[in-house]
């Protein structure tokens, strides 16, 4: 496989941004892996998105992921988004904008990857998670599945805002102030009623995956059921875990499985 480290300008964002990229290598040489065959119309892909203390090079330096997706024929767009919650924020850049239609132009662009919806898949991790169901709530002709591990589930009950000044602070730059109305956009309760409005004839594939002892379960749970409520089918995976990379390591695997299968 290949691995890039790619910088490249943001029109939407105006400043250069950074993603790492995994792409399939068709070698048969190479000791202990399994090669990948390329397909002339570019190989199915899957963005990854990192949590709110990381960045685009969290992924590789803390899980196998590049060897989990060994053979698969699937690249991985890590992109960097900061502390942006991947949103366009209440005071800030457009992040959501960046994320949601500039980034696969860039990587389709720069890659040989497919952007065919049945193709296209996001995950993440916290922050991250809370970013891949709201690609695939709001933007779900564009993706076949999605799977939030540990997300962000509820951006209005969030503990740390509520118990830290300076975290609260964040969430007013980010999502502005505290009304339910003005964060609906932003909202996946919101949008998870949204998507249902839409009546898709080939709706998204969606995934939780939550461990019992993290301090986000119960936000997790209150999303899981809202689901169920309104009848939205949604892969519910939880186990003994919490807020760490032992276990958004060992899940991510799981997201892998389900995309592909």
């Amino acid at each position: 496989m290949a691995f890039i480290q790619c910088d490249f300008f943001s029109n939407t964002l105006g400043m250069h941004m950074m993603m790492n990229v995994i792409l399939p290598q068709a070698n048969t040489t190479h000791i202990g892996t399994k090669a990948d065959t390329r397909k002339n119309e570019g190989c199915r892909v899957m963005y990854l998105l990192h949590g709110m203390s990381d960045d685009h090079t969290i992924w590789s330096r803390l899980t196998s992921i590049e060897r989990y997706v060994l053979g698969k024929n699937l690249a991985v767009i890590m992109p960097c988004a900061h502390r942006s919650y991947y949103t366009n924020m209440h005071s800030g850049k457009r992040y959501w904008d960046y994320i949601a239609n500039e980034l696969p132009a860039v990587v389709k662009e720069l890659f040989r990857v497919s952007d065919r919806r049945e193709d296209t898949f996001a995950c993440g991790l916290s922050m991250g998670g809370y970013g891949a169901l709201k690609l695939g709530l709001a933007m779900p002709e564009n993706f076949n599945a999605v799977c939030g591990i540990s997300s962000v589930a509820d951006i209005n009950n969030f503990q740390a805002w509520r118990e830290d000044s300076e975290w609260a602070k964040e969430e007013f730059a980010i999502f502005g102030p505290k009304d339910r109305e003005l964060r609906k956009p932003n909202d996946l309760f919101f949008l998870a009623e949204q998507y249902k409005k839409k009546n898709l004839t080939t709706p998204t594939r969606f995934m939780q995956i939550c461990g019992t002892e993290d301090f986000l379960y119960q936000d997790n749970l209150r999303l899981r059921d809202h689901f169920k409520n309104i009848n939205l089918p949604c892969k519910y995976i939880e186990e003994p875990g919490s807020h760490t990379w032992e276990f958004w390591d060992r899940h991510v695997r799981n997201a892998i499985d389900f995309f592909l299968m």
